[in-house]
């Protein structure tokens, strides 16, 4: 906490892996944005990566040996995080340096603002893996870059660099990475002096907006992600750098 205990900062990961998260690691920032949800004198909450890095979604070799049932149980966990984080009543900002990857992607969507590194990317490369997307994964894509921004980043795998990520509408700004904490101050100042309940209302106001593809998204029925035999060649060929399915299209 800083600023007089209003704003709280969340670190994720250790830097190895390019923070990328276990099952646990998802149930820490679940817990962490629900515990500063009890603070009444919470103004901002800033999420950034450790080490240079944002976050590069799960953890795969998590799954390598695991059931699809305790896949399915990781992606649970993934989601609980993130609506954690838009349920959340004061503004988060992301501020990412580095790859915002596949879930790390969503937990940057799920911040109210994110704001980039020149060096930061982000996106969504999860169909390489043979992971079959949610709705609520596209739901946030689709929300902030419209649809076909979103079919062409899931549909590719593309990760976005941080100037392109502005153009499209995934990221408020973008700053040279020794302005980017200076950036990120200067948005939490003019948050501190605004009036605690009007920012507070601002928050339910756009989410209201958002409601209705959120609970559409999150009411539709899914085979869940990994309901494919691509899953486990997927990560196979991602653990050896293999491109499983690679093909030159032709005409």
């Amino acid at each position: 906490m800083d600023e007089g205990g209003r704003v709280a900062r969340l670190t994720i990961g250790s830097g190895s892996r390019r923070n990328a998260l276990t099952a646990g690691g998802w149930v820490g920032i679940e817990r962490a944005i629900h515990a500063m949800a009890a603070d009444a004198d919470l103004r901002a909450v800033v999420i950034e990566g450790a080490a240079g890095g944002f976050c590069a979604g799960s953890d795969i070799r998590e799954w390598v040996q695991a059931t699809p049932e305790v896949v399915e149980q990781s992606f649970a966990r993934m989601e609980a995080a993130c609506t954690a984080i838009e349920a959340l009543a004061v503004p988060v900002i992301a501020k990412v340096r580095g790859a915002a990857a596949g879930a790390g992607c969503q937990l940057a969507l799920a911040c109210d603002m994110r704001i980039l590194a020149d060096n930061a990317t982000i996106g969504m490369p999860i169909a390489l893996l043979g992971i079959l997307v949610s709705p609520a994964f596209a739901n946030r894509l689709t929300v902030h870059a419209g649809a076909a921004v979103a079919r062409e980043l899931l549909y590719t795998g593309r990760m976005v660099g941080a100037p392109e990520a502005v153009r499209l509408g995934l990221a408020n700004a973008c700053l040279p990475g020794d302005e980017l904490d200076g950036h990120v101050d200067g948005v939490l100042d003019s948050i501190l002096r605004a009036s605690a309940p009007a920012i507070r209302a601002a928050k339910r106001a756009v989410a209201v907006v958002e409601a209705p593809g959120r609970t559409a998204a999150t009411a539709a029925a899914t085979a869940g992600a990994v309901a494919t035999g691509d899953f486990s060649r997927g990560i196979d060929a991602f653990l050896h750098r293999r491109h499983v399915w690679a093909a030159k299209a032709g005409r």
